[in-house]
């Protein structure tokens, strides 16, 4: 069995150490209908959204900022936010002055409005990142956030994603890709904290 690399954040000397969430802001991404029933349906959706709700209730109780980003695919599909399936799921929906970005795309940053709301929201440089699904719009928001000059960190029990074919056709299931694209973010992009509780304060 061969020897575990080093991260290219180890070689770069890029700091390894989680940051506080009362000293980030918090973009919860996707949290929407879309992924609890339907074609979309994530096998782990429910488990990732408890541990969402608790990551959101701790923020909001630290005075962190929420920016909260919906993906819409247009009307009649999936990703209909002017229907029920494209509305965030209640336990996590956003409350009065935490701002909604729209985007089209899995980097939340691409062709929306989310840099200038971090600006204007005098965000520091650490972002944590929670939300649907793993290996797609979570790790490409974190990499965009990485790619700008942020430190992102993802929460991965707060992130699930489902399961797919691999390039020979065999079933990767929805663990194994979500733990892929952890490790992805994790070589260089960001920080993963396992669990809500392992943010400090």
């Amino acid at each position: 069995m061969s020897a575990v690399s080093a991260t290219l954040r180890e070689l770069m000397g890029l700091d390894g150490g989680l940051p506080s969430l009362a000293a980030s802001t918090l973009i919860m991404i996707d949290f929407q209908n879309t992924y609890r029933t339907g074609v979309m349906a994530l096998p782990d959706a429910d488990r990732a959204l408890d541990a969402a709700a608790r990551l959101l209730d701790r923020a909001r109780a630290a005075g962190t900022p929420v920016v909260h980003v919906v993906n819409d695919g247009g009307e009649g599909g999936p990703y209909d936010i002017r229907a029920e399936i494209g509305q965030v799921v209640e336990r996590v929906v956003p409350r009065d002055g935490e701002p909604v970005v729209v985007k089209g795309f899995p980097d939340s940053f691409h062709e929306t409005d989310l840099l200038d709301v971090l600006r204007g929201a005098d965000a520091g440089p650490d972002l944590v990142l929670a939300g649907f699904m793993t290996h797609m719009c979570v790790q490409s928001t974190a990499q965009g956030a990485f790619n700008r000059g942020y430190r992102p960190t993802v929460v991965a029990e707060a992130s699930a994603t489902r399961p797919l074919p691999g390039p020979d056709g065999a079933p990767v299931p929805a663990e194994v890709l979500h733990a892929a694209a952890l490790t992805t973010i994790g070589d260089l992009f960001g920080r993963v904290a396992a669990r809500v509780d392992d943010l400090p304060a």
